[in-house]
C-alpha cells in the first residue's frame, strides 16, 4: 500500500511501518481501561499511520516516522474518545484520589504514599490501586494533548486548536507549571514519567529496570498522574 506523500519522488510503504505502530499501541497501553486490547489500539494506529502517509510533506523538515508517530498517537486517542470508554464513576473517582492526595499533601507538608490516600478515602489499599488503575485509563492527565498537538500542527501545515497569542501563553503557562510539578513529584514516581514519557519504554522494560512487577509500574505511573492532577488543580478543575 502506497501514498504518494504529496506528490514526492519516493512513495511511502505504509507496511515499513506497522512496527511502528505497534510499538506505540503496546506503549499507550499503560493508560487504558483493561476492557481495550491491544489490537483496538493497532487498527486505529493504521488510520493514523494511512493519514500520515497521505498528509505528509517532506519539505516542512520532519521526518517521516516523526511526523507518523505524531500522527498514529492522535489516531489513538481520538478512537478512546469516541468509544467513550470511562464512565461516570471513573471520573469522579478520579477527583476523589486528586483531592484526598491533596488533603493529605497539606496536613503533613510532604509526599503522600499510597496507605495515606487509600486510608482517606476509607478503602482498602487494593481497592485504592484499583481506583488508580481506573483513573489512569480516564483521560485525567495526557501528555499527548499538552504536548503533541503544538508538533503535529507545525509538521502538518495545519492550524491548533491554540493558534492565537493569548493562547499560545497559555500553553506555554501550563507547561512551565507541569514540568514544576513533575520535578517535585517522589524520585521513583519521577523516573516512572521519564522512563516512559521520554524514553518511550513500556511496562515490562520499565520494570525490569525498576526491580518491580508490570502491575507495579501501573500503580505508580497512576499514582504520579493522581498527584500531578492535584497539584495542578487550577488547570484540570474543569476537565
Amino acid at each position: 500500500m502506497y501514498s504518494n506523500s504529496n506528490s514526492q519522488a519516493n512513495p511511502i510503504n505504509v507496511e515499513d511501518y506497522a512496527s511502528l505502530v505497534k510499538r506505540i499501541a503496546h506503549h499507550m497501553m499503560l493508560r487504558m481501561p483493561a476492557s481495550v486490547q491491544v489490537d483496538d489500539l493497532i487498527q486505529a494506529g493504521m488510520i493514523g499511520l494511512l493519514e500520515a502517509a497521505q498528509k505528509y510533506d517532506g519539505s516542512k523538515g520532519a521526518s517521516f516516522e516523526t511526523y507518523a508517530g505524531i500522527r498514529i498517537r492522535g489516531a489513538i486517542v481520538d478512537e478512546m474518545r469516541r468509544g467513550d470508554w470511562a464512565p461516570r464513576s471513573v471520573h469522579r473517582n478520579a477527583r476523589r484520589v486528586s483531592e484526598a492526595i491533596t488533603r493529605v499533601e497539606a496536613r503533613h507538608g510532604r509526599d503522600a504514599d499510597d496507605s495515606e490516600v487509600a486510608a482517606e478515602l476509607g478503602v482498602e489499599l487494593n481497592d485504592y490501586h484499583a481506583m488508580l488503575r481506573d483513573a489512569n485509563s480516564s483521560r485525567l492527565f495526557s501528555y499527548e494533548e499538552t504536548f503533541t498537538d503544538d508538533a503535529g500542527a507545525s509538521l502538518s501545515g495545519e492550524s491548533s486548536e491554540f493558534d492565537n497569542p493569548q493562547d499560545n501563553i497559555t500553553r506555554e503557562s501550563l507547561k512551565v507549571s507541569l514540568s514544576q510539578a513533575i520535578n517535585q513529584l517522589p524520585e521513583r514516581e519521577k523516573m516512572v514519567l521519564a522512563l516512559y514519557y521520554d524514553k518511550e519504554l513500556n511496562l515490562k522494560e520499565i520494570g525490569q529496570i525498576l526491580g518491580v512487577s508490570e502491575s507495579r509500574v501501573s500503580q505508580i505511573h497512576s499514582q504520579a498522574a493522581s498527584r500531578l492532577r492535584s497539584r495542578l488543580s487550577d488547570w484540570t478543575q474543569n476537565d
